[in-house]
């Protein structure tokens, strides 16, 4: 079999333990999509296509029987949908990735399938939020997902005008602050099999901090449910999803991300491993699409 992995580091652990796994027997080729992670003041539409690549893009010789989406930038997803189209499988779809980079879509699909999602309204920019009198402490992040990009908690206009200096025209979403022990659960899946691990949450005191292991029967009874009812209502294999104690053992969906890194858990390169395989054994390359 031929792997392809479309992210600009190979060198990531989980894809290099994962290339490890798979090439005493199967060639692994990871091909750089180009472009850069957007930075913490480039507000461009993530979700906006960039120009298809060529096909030369995805390598020298035959398609990949199966690639894996690590990247998440408009160069990879322009990727993606090129080696789609010519009837590559790949995992994730770039339809599925492109939907969790915008967290409106995000939230309108959770919501409508029952999903306990935190409820999410939209602003225009930031500027335009600043404009408004906030009855009660949100959370403000930016509409489209990316590398450095604005979460941040919001008690007052004070905290909003510190926050326009630099994101004013930022598109964002607000979503109520919900109360909580200050630690995120955080779920990964890959194929159904899941992971887990708490870590600080960044809107704590003192930022983030360093994830710590969770035992998935140290979870409250019940919240692996709806984590994985997320694969089937976006369409994903590889996926995380940040939950909070919402109060009492109410589980609240903050985030999903598609293709997440799943650092450190043991049973994870496996996993993703399997999957690869999997997928392509179950036909090699699809129909093209139209």
């Amino acid at each position: 079999m031929r792997i392809g992995l479309i992210t600009a580091d190979p060198g990531h652990q989980l894809l290099a333990d994962t290339a490890q796994l798979l090439s005493p027997h199967h060639e692994v080729v990871a091909i750089d999509p180009g472009g850069h992670e957007a930075g913490a003041r480039a507000p461009a539409d993530p979700g906006a296509h960039a120009a298809a690549p060529s096909e030369d893009a995805a390598g020298p010789g035959e398609l990949a029987d199966v690639y894996l989406l690590k990247a998440r930038t408009p160069h990879a997803l322009a990727l993606a949908r090129s080696l789609e189209r010519r009837g590559a499988p790949v995992v994730n779809s770039a339809a599925a990735t492109a939907l969790c980079q915008d967290r409106t879509a995000m939230a309108d699909v959770a919501l409508r399938a029952g999903l306990p999602f935190a409820p999410t309204r939209t602003v225009a920019s930031l500027a335009g939020l600043m404009a408004e009198r906030l009855p009660r402490p949100v959370v403000v992040k930016s509409r489209h997902s990316r590398r450095h990009d604005l979460v941040a908690r919001v008690d007052d206009a004070a905290r909003l005008r510190v926050l326009g200096a630099d994101w004013a025209d930022e598109p964002v979403v607000v979503q109520d602050f919900t109360p909580n022990d200050g630690w995120d659960h955080k779920l990964w899946v890959i194929a159904g099999r899941v992971f887990a691990a708490l870590r600080r949450s960044e809107l704590a005191a003192g930022g983030r901090g360093p994830s710590l292991p969770l035992a998935l029967d140290a979870l409250p009874p019940g919240w692996l449910d709806p984590v994985r009812h997320v694969g089937s209502v976006f369409s994903l294999e590889v996926y995380g999803v940040d939950l909070i104690d919402a109060g009492r053992g109410a589980p609240l969906i903050v985030d999903i991300n598609a293709f997440p890194g799943i650092r450190g858990q043991a049973g994870a390169p496996e996993a993703l491993a399997a999957l690869a395989l999997r997928t392509a054994e179950r036909g090699g390359l699809t129909a093209p699409r139209p």
